[in-house]
């Protein structure tokens, strides 16, 4: 059992960056959509659930800390290095809006220029890089608890508070988007963007369990945990977007209204989810070129730190709002390999299984 909330735990980190902790996702693809945001997250959330499951269950048979391995078996060699591509893309790309995330959370809670955040994200990756996959792992999974329970915290407090009728607050909420055509677009976007975000390191943490089944409980559970988180703070955004709907990280702004001590709190636990996705990234990103654990693989993450920390100044907000939806679209590739996947299973071979 623990070792399914491990993984269950670990999995909603890789996906938990900047972005959806700071509630700047969560307003973009489900807030905007007033009311109906409800049906775009319930179809992230199905998607979640058997993503999850499939690419940590993938990791853990293939017992690979190299997720490419794995895609070209599961998608063939064309239609693999098109995913390859999206993938190496994405994990470096959304490395660079971590770093972005980490000096806007410090600039919006304590007024540090964005540089200082970026900066010490950047050293903190580097070091924690140099580890083994597991204690990776671990260090990303013991974060994430403190996520749900200020999530929880916000919800409460949003909702005892709330002011206004539903409809003038969904009225607000619409004001600030949609970005998508509709609730469905958005809801199948964010779970094909996130897909293409996590797949890699998903399949790295996989591969640090040997039990397949406890593998693919561990990310079943993390999908539907990342479906509540999604919905909880969707519900919180949307009960105070007048106050917070022009902020870079409005669950901030709602803990900042709770209490200044515990808006102090969770702007360090939110650096610790940015922190969680960015090695994430970066790691699976120098994964792919390196076998970690080899003064190749630490040379090649201090230029990619260097290079994703130049890049970082585009500014947060709008490297979620563009940049995030493109990923989106690209990251439908990934999805119906993933779904044909089972049916051809028996087929793939890995080495020595």
């Amino acid at each position: 059992m623990m070792k399914i909330f491990v993984i269950a735990s670990a999995f909603i980190g890789v996906i938990v960056g900047a972005g959806f902790a700071s509630g700047q996702e969560v307003l973009q693809y489900f807030t905007s959509f007033g009311t109906w945001g409800i049906l775009a997250a319930f179809v992230s959330t199905v998607l979640f659930a058997y993503v999850g499951m499939m690419l940590v269950w993938l990791g853990s048979r293939a017992q690979t800390t190299s997720y490419n391995e794995v895609i070209y078996k599961i998608s063939g060699k064309y239609f693999g290095f098109i995913v390859d591509c999206v993938l190496v893309f994405t994990v470096f790309g959304v490395g660079v809006v971590m770093l972005a995330g980490a000096g806007a959370n410090l600039n919006q809670q304590f007024g540090l220029p964005h540089i200082v955040g970026a900066v010490l994200m950047s050293v903190l990756v580097l070091l924690t890089g140099m580890l083994k996959v597991d204690k990776v792992v671990a260090i990303i999974s013991s974060i994430t608890p403190f996520l749900i329970l200020f999530v929880i915290i916000i919800s409460i407090y949003s909702f005892t508070t709330m002011d206004g009728s539903f409809s003038e607050l969904d009225s607000t909420a619409r004001s600030h988007g949609p970005f998508f055509p509709n609730w469905f677009i958005a809801g199948l976007n964010y779970a094909t963007f996130n897909t293409s975000v996590g797949a890699a390191m998903s399949i790295v943490m996989g591969s640090a369990e040997k039990d397949r089944k406890t593998a693919a409980i561990g990310g079943l559970v993390g999908g539907i945990g990342l479906g509540a988180l999604i919905l909880l703070s969707h519900f919180a955004i949307f009960a105070k977007i007048e106050e917070v709907g022009n902020l870079e990280m409005p669950m901030l702004g709602i803990m900042n209204n709770v209490s200044p001590i515990l808006g102090t709190i969770m702007a360090i636990v939110l650096f610790g989810m940015i922190f969680n996705t960015a090695i994430s990234m970066f790691f699976a990103f120098v994964a792919r070129f390196a076998k970690a654990e080899t003064k190749k693989f630490n040379i090649i993450l201090a230029v990619t730190l260097i290079a994703g920390f130049i890049l970082s100044f585009v500014g947060f907000t709008d490297l979620v709002s563009k940049f995030y939806t493109l990923i989106g679209y690209m990251g439908l590739a990934l999805i119906v390999v993933l779904i044909i996947t089972p049916f051809r299973i028996k087929k793939i071979k890995f080495d020595d299984k």
